[in-house]
C-alpha cells in the first residue's frame, strides 16, 4: 500500500475536483470512550450493518430510523436484544440528538447526500452507503461540507478494507504482471424483470412524501418500493451504482487513478431485455480513457455469475499475464502459466473491515485513517453518473472537467449536463450549497 505520506497527499489533493481547504480534524474521541452510531435506513443494507457494528469494539448504535415502521421495529428489536436504543421515523429529529456522534446513512440513493450534509451541519461524523449521491453535484457537495466541517466522511465501497484486494493492489504495484494498462470492471448477473404495478395507497403509516424527499411526486407503486426503487432514475441509478461501482472503484484503485477523472468517456447501453417498469439499463459499457491507461465497464444483467469463469470483479490485464480480484479472492496468471493466488499475508497486510476502520478513525479525530474517504467515494460515484449520462443521452462520447463540473465533447451537451444536477422538490432543498 501507498506511503503514509502518500496517503496524506492524496487526502489533501481534492482539490483536483474542488477547491482547496485547510484539512483539520473532528473530535477526537478517547480510547476509552465508545462512538454513540445512528443507523438511519433499516433495509437489507442497513440491517447487516446493524448486525456488523455489534461485533465493532467501541461503537454503540443508540438510535435507528426508518420511514416503514415494520423495519423500523425489527430494527429497534435487533438492537434491544443488546441494550436500549431510540426509535425515529424521521431523520430530522434523528440528527437533533446530541448524544449521537456519527450516522449511518443506508437510505435509498436519492436521500443519501442530503441526510449527510445534514448531519455533517449537526455536527457529526458520517459512513454513507455508496454510491454516496444521486448525481454529480451533490457528489461535489458532499467533499466541500466534510473539509470544512472537519468530519470523517467513510464511503460505503467496502473492498478497499479488504485484506485481499489490498493485496492484490499492492502486488500491481509491485509488477507482478508487468506494466498494467487496462482494466475491466465486470457486472454480470441476473437481475429478474419485476413486472408492471399498479398505483396504490402507501402502506400504513409510512409517510411517502418524506420518502420521496427531492423526487418529484409520484403515485406509490410496489415497483417503487423497497429495493426496485434502485431501477428508477428519480431515486437510483440501477445497478451500476448499486453493485457495478465496486468493480468500478478497484478498477480506478489498482490503476493508481484515485482521485483522477478520464480525458473522454464513450459509453453505450440501453434495455435489451427488460419490457416492465425498470428505467435503468439491463447492458451497458462504457470506457473511460486516461492517459496511457484505460478503464472498461461492462454490465449485463441477463446472464448469470461465472459464464466467462470468475464472478463479478475486476480484471487487470499487463504486460506479463493478467489478475483477477473479485468475491472469490485475487489471482494472478503469468505468461509462463503460472497461476498465483494473492494471499495478504505474503504482502504483511492485515486489515480491518470498513466500519471497524470508520470507528476508530472517529474516535481518533482522524479522517486520514479512513480506507474509503469522500473524496475518493466521490470520483468513483461520479464515475458511474457520467457512464450513465452517456447512456440517458443516447450512446455519446463526452470529456467532464471536474475544475468547473461541466461536460463538454458531447453530441447531447446541454441534455449531459442538465443530468449533473437535479431539481430539489420544495420543502426538500439540499441543506448546504456551494
Amino acid at each position: 500500500m501507498e506511503s503514509e505520506l502518500s496517503r496524506r497527499t492524496f487526502i489533501q489533493q481534492v482539490g483536483t475536483t474542488l477547491a482547496a481547504t485547510p484539512l483539520m480534524f473532528s473530535k477526537t474521541y478517547a480510547a476509552s470512550d465508545v462512538v454513540n452510531l445512528a443507523v438511519v435506513g433499516t433495509g437489507g443494507r442497513g440491517t447487516s450493518l446493524l448486525k456488523r457494528l455489534a461485533e465493532v469494539g467501541g461503537a454503540r448504535v443508540v438510535a435507528v430510523c426508518d420511514l416503514d415502521p415494520e423495519r423500523l421495529n425489527k430494527a429497534a428489536h435487533l438492537v434491544e436484544q443488546r441494550h436500549p436504543v431510540q426509535s425515529y421515523a424521521d431523520h430530522r429529529k434523528l440528527l437533533e440528538n446530541k448524544d449521537i456522534n456519527a450516522v449511518i446513512v443506508a437510505t435509498p440513493d436519492h436521500w443519501h447526500t442530503p441526510i449527510a450534509l445534514s448531519a455533517l451541519l449537526a455536527g457529526k461524523d458520517v459512513y454513507v452507503e455508496k454510491p454516496c449521491s444521486h448525481n454529480i453535484q451533490e457528489a461535489n457537495l458532499l467533499v466541500k461540507c466534510a473539509r470544512e466541517h472537519n468530519r470523517c466522511v467513510q464511503h460505503g465501497t467496502q473492498r478497499r478494507s479488504s485484506a485481499v484486494d489490498m493485496a492484490g493492489v499492492r502486488a500491481l504495484q509491485e509488477g507482478l504482471i508487468g506494466d498494467v494498462y487496462v482494466a475491466k470492471a465486470i457486472n454480470h448477473q441476473l437481475r429478474g424483470k419485476i413486472g408492471k404495478a399498479p398505483a396504490e395507497a402507501a402502506p400504513a403509516g409510512v409517510n411517502y412524501d418524506l420518502w420521496l424527499g427531492a423526487a418529484p411526486l409520484r403515485a406509490f407503486t410496489r415497483n417503487r418500493w423497497h429495493y426496485n426503487w434502485h431501477w428508477f432514475w428519480e431515486y437510483g441509478g440501477g445497478d451500476f451504482v448499486n453493485d457495478g461501482i465496486h468493480q468500478l472503484d478497484v478498477a480506478v484503485w489498482g490503476l493508481g487513478l484515485d482521485l483522477q477523472y478520464p480525458q473522454e468517456v464513450v459509453t453505450s447501453g440501453g434495455q435489451l431485455w427488460y419490457d416492465d417498469d425498470h428505467e435503468t439499463p439491463d447492458t451497458q459499457t462504457v470506457i473511460y480513457a486516461y492517459p496511457g491507461k484505460q478503464i472498461v465497464y461492462e454490465m449485463r444483467l441477463w446472464t448469470d455469475y461465472k459464464l466467462e469463469g470468475h464472478d463479478n470483479g475486476t480484471i487487470f490485464y499487463g504486460t506479463k499475464g493478467k489478475m483477477e480480484i473479485g468475491r472469490g479472492g485475487a489471482v494472478a496468471t503469468t505468461l509462463d502459466g503460472k497461476v498465483t493466488a494473492i494471499r495478504p499475508a505474503d504482502y504483511g497486510i492485515q486489515a480491518e473491515d470498513i466500519l471497524t476502520n470508520f470507528v476508530a478513525a472517529v474516535r481518533q479525530g482522524d479522517p486520514l485513517k479512513l480506507n474509503s474517504p469522500i473524496d475518493r467515494g466521490a470520483v468513483s460515484t461520479n464515475l458511474c453518473h457520467l457512464g450513465s449520462i452517456g447512456v440517458r443521452c443516447g450512446g455519446i462520447k463526452l470529456a467532464y472537467d471536474p475544475k468547473t463540473a461541466t461536460i463538454s465533447s458531447a453530441a447531447e451537451a446541454n441534455r449531459a449536463n442538465a443530468l449533473i444536477v437535479r431539481e430539489y422538490r420544495k420543502g426538500y432543498e439540499l441543506p448546504y450549497s456551494s
